[in-house]
């Protein structure tokens, strides 16, 4: 689950299992300041060009959605 913290110096970190991450935006806004904004995805640092490609990548079907398989239950 995903949890948003502010500090007392007004960064905003959003993180999930002790690592930053973000899929809805920035993971790091310092100072509240969009424009320093920095993204991460599983605590690894992106370029917002880079996180929009990985976020435009990514697939969200679940297992159960997938056409390969075939087994009924």
């Amino acid at each position: 689950m995903q949890k948003k913290l502010r500090t007392p110096d007004g960064d905003v970190v959003f993180y999930m299992e002790g690592k930053m991450h973000n899929w809805d935006g920035p993971a790091f806004i310092p100072k509240g300041d969009k424009k320093k904004a920095e993204y991460y995805i599983y605590g690894v640092r992106y370029s917002k060009e880079d996180w929009e490609a990985a976020k435009r990548d990514w697939t969200g079907l679940p297992w159960y959605k997938n056409p390969g398989i075939i087994e009924r239950f």
